[in-house]
Parts: C-alpha cells; structure tokens; sequence
C-alpha cells in the first residue's frame, strides 16, 4: 500500500512539476544549443528497479570530445547545470514513465552490478529516484561505502514521512550546493568492487 501511494504521488507530483517547468526546459535547451551543440539530451542505461536496465534521461552537461577524463570534458556552463542539479531535471519524464521515483538512491552505472555484494544489490529494491538519502547527507562527496550505507538505511527505513523530509533537505542542499563532486574529481570517483 506504501509504495502505491509513493507511486500516485510521483506521477502527480512529476506531471506537474513537467507542465510548470516548461519554459525552464526551453531556456535550458537552447543555452546547451548555444554552449555545447547537440545533443541537448544525455541519454545511458542505467539499472532501476530489481536490477532492470531502463533509458536515464538528463541534459548533456559534457562536450561531445574523445578525451576520457570528465574534467576536461566538463565546461563551466556544464558545471552550473550540475551544481544546481538542473541537468537532472529531464528525469521527471523517467518519474512519469515509472522507471525512477523522486525520491530512491540515484540509479548507477550497469557494469556496477557484478561488482555489489548481495547486500548491496538490495538498493534495487526500490525504484532509483532523483534525489535520495545518500544525496542529502554529502552527495558525491561521500565514498562508496558511506553511500551505499545511506542507501540502504533508506530501503529498510522507506515512508512517506522520510520521503517529504528528503525532498525539503533537497532544496536546503540546492540552495547551498553542497557535496557536488568528489574530492580531487570531476564528477564521482568509479566504483571498483566491494573493496572499498
């Protein structure tokens, strides 16, 4: 009953939220146009719910270059958008769909998934949302052991109650843009395996 209700909530909260950001989508657009060309959206497969691979929606924060370090690959435009999170916002639409909630821990990469051990793979539990616990207590400045830790406190502890208090945490963390990269990275270290 719990998550039916936390479903209803994510499409009516996500249509919304979709309808209203309209022109902020359309300013966005054109600005990564401008700075960045095309494509205006990022677009890679990530594992959701029960391991499930589904299409992850973003806006392209990256130049379109065959360097392999995500430091030379980000801009100062790119910067901004994922400071303030606003390259995540295509995402509503994977909220909609039912491939994310607004709230899980954040969907990682697919070659992840042989390297968790069986307690990690309970993050998949959940549907993987926009924001989560992890993102509201350090973010990517935290190591993989902390994160998954966080993760998985909020898969055994899920409510609504908890959701609402991750929500208005999120925006506090927006407005201070607090943990946006790990130290002495560009985005987020990779993931090796349980050794970390």
């Amino acid at each position: 009953m719990k998550t039916k209700i936390k479903r209803i909530i994510d499409i009516c909260l996500s249509l919304v939220a979709l309808v209203l950001l309209i022109p902020v989508f359309i300013t966005i657009s054109l600005s990564i146009l401008i700075f960045l060309g095309r494509p205006i959206l990022f677009l890679q497969m990530r594992p959701g719910l029960k391991g499930e691979l589904f299409r992850l929606i973003k806006f392209r924060t990256m130049k379109n270059i065959n360097e392999q370090s995500d430091a030379l690959r980000l801009t100062k435009f790119g910067r901004f958008l994922r400071s303030t999170s606003l390259d995540e916002l295509p995402e509503l639409y994977n909220v909609l769909k039912g491939d994310m909630s607004l709230v899980g821990p954040r969907p990682l990469l697919p070659e992840y998934l042989e390297l968790y051990s069986e307690r990690q793979m309970q993050r998949h539990k959940v549907r993987p949302g926009i924001t989560g616990w992890a993102q509201v207590n350090g973010r990517n400045a935290l190591d993989w052991q902390e994160r998954f830790d966080l993760d998985l406190w909020y898969v055994e502890n899920l409510s609504l109650f908890l959701d609402l208090r991750i929500l208005l945490l999120t925006v506090k963390k927006l407005i201070i843009r607090e943990g946006i990269t790990a130290e002495g990275e560009a985005t987020m270290k990779k993931f090796t395996g349980n050794r970390e």
